[in-house]
């Protein structure tokens, strides 16, 4: 099959920027454990805009399945095995199986219900964790655990001590994500959640079942949903319960649709963006919140497809 570099421009873009990342970084003002949160929130935010954007459903909860990853490895790690991928492991297996079970649920619901049924779920998971104290610390986060070096037996990847080792494996686990994700939207499954996005009734007419389309793409975006809770709570050594709160949902929003919704890479960029402004307006004023939402308020009445789309937009001008 024949690469057409064109076509992939932008991809060999973002991959140069992102292996290269250590060489530059420390030029620019910024430090690698920012561009590790970057790395992780863009794959938070395509995680959800496989749900928004690909199969056009809103989901408030997605932090229930970031917040189930992101407590499924500091549990694993500080009370069964201190192992970095083990944890992750049952990170993810926690938030998938929620999902699955949660899934048929809420998937014959639609539009703002839709949305209110998963932020009700994800309060549900906020409750727990705040409340079981003597398990997940309540209100002051879980402690006492941090990530492992991981041991290959040819090689040891520093991710405790180095910064960079520990960039390069979360970008590894991003690379893997996103090579799946895009793989499923070029299948013919990935055409059919479109279809569904673009005309669910009609898709009906054809005889897909969309009930089920909608389930399978909401247990995969919950999914790598609890991968990118996982590499956050393993950047941090810490979770807390906030990372199930809805607010937090929002914020995943707020990124993919800064960044452009019906794009592969807009929710990275999105990312990027919401994650540098708010390092920095967090250094100069406690108010640093309104003036990401001032962006944002921007971004909706003059750039609806995002910032990506202003970027396409100039390309080809």
């Amino acid at each position: 099959m024949r690469f057409d570099v064109k076509k992939n421009a932008l991809s060999l873009v973002v991959w140069a920027l992102l292996l290269t990342a250590p060489l530059w970084v420390d030029r620019v003002g910024a430090y690698p454990e920012l561009v590790t949160q970057v790395v992780v929130m863009g794959l938070a935010a395509m995680s959800l805009n496989f749900l928004l954007g690909y199969t056009g459903v809103l989901s408030f909860g997605h932090a229930a399945y970031f917040g189930l990853g992101a407590y499924g490895v500091g549990l694993t790690i500080r009370y069964l095995m201190p192992s970095t991928m083990a944890g992750l492991a049952v990170g993810v297996l926690v938030g998938a199986l929620a999902a699955a079970l949660i899934g048929p649920m809420i998937v014959r619901r639609r539009g703002v219900y839709f949305a209110m049924v998963t932020i009700a779920f994800g309060q549900v998971f906020y409750f727990i964790a705040f409340r079981w104290n003597n398990v997940t610390g309540g209100d002051d986060g879980l402690t006492n655990w941090h990530r492992e070096n991981l041991h290959l037996g040819f090689a040891t990847f520093k991710l405790m001590d180095s910064p960079y080792d520990f960039y390069y494996f979360v970008l590894a686990v991003f690379a893997i994500c996103t090579g799946l994700m895009a793989l499923i939207l070029r299948s013919p499954f990935g055409r059919t959640l479109i279809a569904i996005r673009e005309n669910e009734r009609r898709s009906r007419f054809l005889g897909i079942n969309v009930n089920f389309h909608i389930w399978v793409s909401w247990v995969v975006s919950c999914t790598f949903m609890s991968v990118a809770g996982a590499l956050y709570a393993l950047l941090n050594n810490f979770v807390d319960p906030r990372a199930f709160y809805w607010s937090q949902s929002g914020v995943f929003v707020i990124m993919c649709v800064m960044g452009g919704m019906r794009s592969f890479w807009g929710p990275l960029l999105g990312a990027a963006v919401y994650v540098v402004l708010q390092d920095y307006l967090s250094s100069v004023t406690p108010n640093w919140m309104s003036f990401i939402g001032l962006v944002f308020v921007a971004v909706v009445l003059f750039f609806p497809r995002g910032f990506l789309g202003v970027l396409r937009r100039r390309a080809s001008e």
